[in-house]
């Protein structure tokens, strides 16, 4: 594919048809001699499972070619914003190999490229990728296309009937490129010919497309253990494919990777595999300190290979486990405590309640948590550190607590590309698109100290209240997407429901904090603006699995930030008087108080198997067991010190509800058999 430079359009388009004929026939010369020089060899964008090997492959005529000066820009032809740029890599420091060759792709690619392209980062199609001398910075976000400065280009789709016209257009393209023409485009790339056509066939990344060129001598680098744990002795190892010929191979590499620094690990980073052998190993010892920290990173980097090799595998990330992480006497939402982590709530924050009852309670309520000279209103940007220590996993600090899944993960497993697998995210327990709140407010975070005023009418603000965002698993926060509760989703497989209560009070603190969003029952269309179901399921919920120590610790510190709490957690049977049967009579903090104190009464050992034991009771009580849909599965008395066989309960979460002299207390039981 040959294209006319921008002097040569303008003088076309002025010029007679003979004329044109003269000057289109010198365009295509002098162009093949420039575009000869740097091209774009092979693409590879559509590929399986999440996209985590695409890769572009540049190819010079001479080998060894400085690139400083020159820009890859990747234009969308296809979706969101069309034709302008998505994306720009600056090409300064970066030089082709012996055979001419620069790959840029992402890291699972080999031979590792020499530039990291993050996963699924380059679209399917209808697009075109190009080469300018350039800088990138002269490519921001949503550049139209352009034809000032093009050395090369290529246009591509995953369809035939589909192709990026406008920018075809204005690069002067005529060929676009089918990666899916033979139905297998998972499977194949586009690679140029060396008659200038493009093919598409078996991917053949850092190779010469026709097979020919010098064969590198690879370099395989491998980690273990991995991941590693602080104190630990980790052993890098450097393999080649054949033994080292000539002269002994050296090897530099790097460890150093945002909060893993020098101090992290000690040991050698420099490596020799001696002529005629072809593996060697170094030990790097990860250093044991006494600092939470958090679980770290380290990245192993070789920047440069001699002439004759080339890099199977780089810029490898090895997962070091901080063996100094917190633990917080309070339990998870599977193994609750109730009473550990006290309120902090200021004194009077509620004393506006007293004696008043439905839609008067109601507005007292939000005149607190929504009140706008008080509350903080923050960016979407900020949840993630919010999130961090709002949903700590009490057994392990450097974790976050995945509700639905009702799991851990590493806080530094965060999505941050496109892939939802194995990392987590941000899950809005009032769906964006059904709360009027989507993409409201920035992506960048600002600190505590940043904010803005807000109230009851401050929908936007919905965007990034953390009262109702949660850490969850991101593969089922799109599961989840948004659906209405109880009628529809209701957890993924297995699940135990230790999460159900907490939705049914950020649920209620949303309906009240924001005017324009409705508890309502049933399953409402989920495109249904403001409003959410299914109310009584929530109302159940609210009561099968209580407030727990979890909740009060993110109500806190939520706190901290917004400067208003969710007051369906400091006082539950809030709910019951707003949206329940309680409706309409006055609340009472003194009724509220004698059920909710003596948190020692409780029920032992939790999780249970067998039998079960009441704790904190001095004579008679009453017990009776419900399952999460509200079903009483047991119901007896029990004396002091007196167990109750559970052995015919199925597994699963129950809500136990003791009623003694000593007051009413609620509490979660796991039984696992």
């Amino acid at each position: 594919m040959l294209q006319f430079t921008v002097f040569t359009r303008i003088f076309v388009l002025e010029l007679t048809k003979m004329t044109y004929r003269i000057i289109a026939i010198a365009a295509f010369l002098w162009g093949s001699l420039v575009h000869a020089q740097l091209v774009i060899n092979e693409l590879d964008a559509d590929t399986p499972s999440t996209d985590v090997k695409e890769f572009v492959e540049l190819k010079s005529v001479t080998p060894n070619m400085p690139l400083d000066g020159y820009c890859l820009v990747f234009f969308n032809g296809g979706s969101g914003t069309l034709n302008a740029s998505y994306l720009a890599i600056d090409l300064d420091g970066m030089t082709t190999d012996i055979n001419g060759l620069l790959l840029l792709g992402n890291a699972q690619v080999t031979p590792a490229p020499a530039y990291i392209i993050p996963n699924a980062s380059i679209q399917n199609g209808p697009d075109v990728v190009a080469i300018y001398q350039a800088n990138a910075t002269d490519f921001p976000l949503n550049t139209a296309a352009t034809s000032a400065g093009l050395v090369h280009a290529f246009a591509y789709s995953n369809a035939a009937t589909t192709a990026p016209t406008t920018i075809m257009t204005a690069l002067v393209l005529i060929v676009c490129s089918n990666e899916n023409q033979t139905q297998n485009a998972a499977n194949q790339s586009i690679q140029r010919n060396n008659d200038g056509t493009y093919s598409v066939t078996t991917p053949t990344p850092g190779v010469n497309n026709d097979g020919s060129g010098v064969v590198l001598n690879g370099i395989t680098i491998t980690v273990a253990p991995s991941p590693a744990t602080e104190g630990q002795t980790m052993a890098v190892t450097f393999t080649t494919n054949t033994p080292v010929t000539g002269t002994n191979l050296l090897l530099n590499f790097t460890l150093v990777n945002g909060a893993f620094t020098l101090l992290d690990y000690s040991g050698n980073q420099t490596i020799s595999i001696p002529v005629g052998s072809s593996s060697t190993f170094t030990n790097i010892l990860l250093v044991e300190d006494t600092a939470d920290e958090g679980d770290e990173e380290a990245l192993i980097k070789v920047n440069t290979v001699p002439n004759g090799y080339v890099l199977n595998n780089n810029n490898i990330l090895v997962r070091v486990q901080d063996n100094d992480y917190v633990v917080s006497p309070w339990g998870t939402p599977l193994n609750p405590t109730y009473g550990l982590v006290s309120p902090t709530t200021p004194n009077g924050y509620y004393a506006n309640l007293e004696g008043l009852s439905g839609s008067a309670l109601k507005q007292a309520l939000q005149d607190i948590i929504a009140n706008t000279s008080v509350v903080h209103a923050h960016n979407y940007g900020d949840i993630v550190d919010i999130l961090k220590e709002a949903d700590r996993n009490p057994l392990n600090g450097s974790q976050v607590w995945m509700m639905y899944v009702e799991s851990p993960r590493s806080k530094l497993d965060y999505q941050l590309g496109s892939s939802n697998v194995g990392v987590w995210n941000r899950e809005h327990i009032w769906p964006q698109s059904r709360g009027g709140f989507a993409d409201a407010t920035s992506p960048f975070a600002d600190g505590i100290a940043i904010w803005a005023p807000t109230g009851p009418d401050d929908i936007i603000a919905g965007h990034a209240d953390a009262h109702h965002i949660r850490a969850e698993d991101g593969s089922e926060n799109t599961s989840r997407s948004n659906r209405d509760y109880g009628s529809d989703y209701n957890g993924p497989s297995g699940n135990l429901g230790s999460w159900r209560g907490d939705v049914a009070r950020a649920l209620f603190y949303m309906a009240v904090r924001y005017n324009g969003l409705t508890l309502v029952e049933g399953n409402p269309v989920d495109t249904t603006i403001g409003q959410m179901g299914d109310l009584t399921s929530l109302l159940n919920w609210n009561q099968v699995d209580p407030a727990d120590d979890f909740e009060m610790h993110r109500n806190n510190y939520i706190y901290t930030w917004q400067n208003n709490r969710n007051p369906f957690i400091d006082y539950p049977q809030l709910a019951n008087y707003i949206f329940g049967s309680q409706y309409g009579q006055a609340w009472s903090f003194a009724l509220q108080n004698v059920q909710n104190e003596h948190p020692k009464v409780g029920v032992y050992p939790n999780p249970a198997s067998e039998v079960l034991y009441i704790k904190g009771i001095a004579q008679t009580a009453s017990i009776k067991i419900s399952n999460l849909l509200g079903a009483v599965v047991l119901q007896t008395t029990i004396q002091p010190h007196e167990s109750v066989a559970i052995d015919t309960l199925a597994t699963g979460m129950y809500q136990v509800e003791i009623n003694a002299p000593e007051g009413i207390q609620y509490c979660k039981l796991l039984i696992k058999h």
